[in-house]
């Protein structure tokens, strides 16, 4: 049975297009990783999931574990069981990160050990929420919050963006533990993080669509000798073009 199933769906945003008739299905305990280049959609199919009000579903449906959320507001999908760790959260003056995590863990979390594995110093639980955070431990810190909410579906956008080696053998072994036996996607446009999760399935987005599926390690190899520009030669690719 699939955790989440995406049905031809297409979404606009201020009257364009940004997803075309997407399509994509995710087993029950499989994680997947959807790659692809800026402007591919990628952002735009998070959003979607998530239910952001200013994108609009125009056709198609998403499923969530066997229940159709297409219509669901955002805070009943997380409620269902939706985690995000987003690229670029926002500073939030006044909301303390102990706050948050003891709002999301309801005791059912030890912040310690948690704390450990992500790498966030106690003293962090103190500080406004991403507030005056670097590059790495805002991802830690989105890390840190998705593990203490436990979803069912955690989505990871870009976790190997913009941190050093040292950060990102951190979030990835933390992502990795932590989705042994669970349902999980990443999204990312660089691909280091499948150096630390093994991942299931590999999804190639182009226009707002899936262009591709396949073995993980042979979709991010071919995309790291011939990058992405070879995969705009696909035929595939360029019939997804046309259909813009």
């Amino acid at each position: 049975m699939a955790i989440l199933t995406i049905e031809d769906l297409t979404v606009k945003i201020a009257g364009k297009k940004v997803l075309n008739g997407l399509n994509l299905e995710v087993p029950k305990g499989e994680t997947h990783v959807l790659l692809g280049p800026n402007g591919s959609g990628k952002t735009s199919l998070i959003a979607s999931i998530l239910g952001f009000p200013s994108y609009h579903i125009i056709s198609g449906k998403i499923s969530f574990d066997g229940k159709d959320i297409t219509n669901l507001p955002t805070d009943e999908r997380a409620r269902l069981g939706i985690g995000v760790a987003f690229q670029n959260p926002p500073p939030i003056r006044g909301v303390k990160l102990g706050e948050v995590f003891k709002h999301i863990a309801k005791g059912k979390v030890d912040e310690i050990e948690l704390a450990k594995i992500t790498n966030i110093p106690m003293e962090f639980l103190g500080r406004d929420l991403n507030q005056g955070f670097s590059g790495g431990e805002l991802k830690r810190s989105e890390i840190f919050q998705v593990l203490a909410q436990r979803p069912k579906f955690a989505i990871f956008d870009e976790p190997d963006s913009g941190v050093d080696v040292e950060n990102l053998d951190v979030i990835g072994r933390a992502i990795s533990r932590f989705l042994k036996g669970r349902s999980g996607l990443l999204i990312t446009h660089l691909g280091h993080i499948l150096r630390y999760v093994k991942a299931d399935v590999a999804h190639v987005m182009f226009y707002g669509m899936t262009a591709c599926s396949g073995k993980p390690s042979k979709i991010f190899d071919l995309i790291m000798k011939r990058g992405y520009k070879w995969c705009e030669k696909c035929p595939k690719v360029k019939k997804l073009s046309r259909k813009r």
